[in-house]
């Protein structure tokens, strides 16, 4: 009598397939608790890795080369060299490499400044963490991010002939340069100060404040300071 040979086991292991390609980001942001929670926010995301951070855009651009990132998350406010100075710094050094700016300044005043300098999109801080999710995956895709408040602006500002109409604010006149140096004066920091962080000369940072005083149309630099601690008072008010 013939034995039957057992059948072999019907149910197949499936190997699992290979790990998707996770886009590369680097996060550049001197507050060391936002940079981490944001961490945190980009690792969980089964498409995304965190390839390294820096505090300052000098530490940044050391280390973008190196990290090989598919996207870099700046904020504006940084030591040393602003982050309108890091992201024409990347843009020379790294052209086809994107830029997402997350900061808590106010988009209407500085987006297009952003814009400008080689960002591909801005998104405030006090956005939900799904806004900051999309909006990677926008740049990622090669599309710009912007809010629909600030791109209906740009838009308006495109179909005029690029000319805006009268600025909202003073504010808004100022170059970027001479909006970092206004920030400071109202943060408190004395002009020497100011030199040192932004690594220009004193008499650069005295033409700086001229031209301020200048095109807001004050007689002092004693009001360029007042309106300055005023103007930051304001701001930190709406982002809180």
């Amino acid at each position: 009598m013939t034995k039957e040979i057992p059948k072999a086991s019907q149910t197949v292991q499936e190997s699992p397939g290979p790990s998707p390609v996770k886009s590369r980001i680097f996060l550049v942001d001197d507050h060391t608790m936002f940079r981490e929670g944001l961490r945190q926010l980009i690792d969980r995301e089964p498409d995304f890795t965190v390839c390294g951070d820096a505090a300052d855009a000098a530490e940044a651009l050391r280390t973008i080369r190196e990290a090989k990132p598919d996207l870099v998350i700046a904020d504006l406010s940084l030591a040393g060299a602003s982050g309108i100075d890091l992201i024409k710094a990347i843009k020379e050094q790294h052209e086809d490499l994107p830029v997402l700016v997350v900061s808590m300044h106010d988009e209407l005043l500085y987006a297009e400044r952003a814009l400008r300098a080689g960002a591909m999109g801005y998104v405030m801080k006090q956005e939900p963490a799904k806004t900051v999710k999309a909006a990677i995956r926008k740049v990622l895709g090669g599309n710009m991010h912007l809010s629909e408040k600030m791109a209906t602006s740009m838009l308006s500002k495109f179909m005029s002939g690029g000319q805006a109409d009268q600025p909202a604010s003073p504010i808004e006149t100022l170059s970027g340069r001479e909006l970092e140096v206004f920030r400071m004066l109202g943060q408190g920091k004395a002009i020497r100060q100011i030199a040192e962080v932004l690594d220009l000369g004193i008499p650069t940072i005295n033409s700086f404040r001229s031209r301020i005083k200048e095109k807001l149309n004050l007689k002092t630099s004693t009001e360029v300071m007042l309106h300055a601690i005023q103007w930051v008072r304001e701001e930190t008010t709406k982002e809180g």
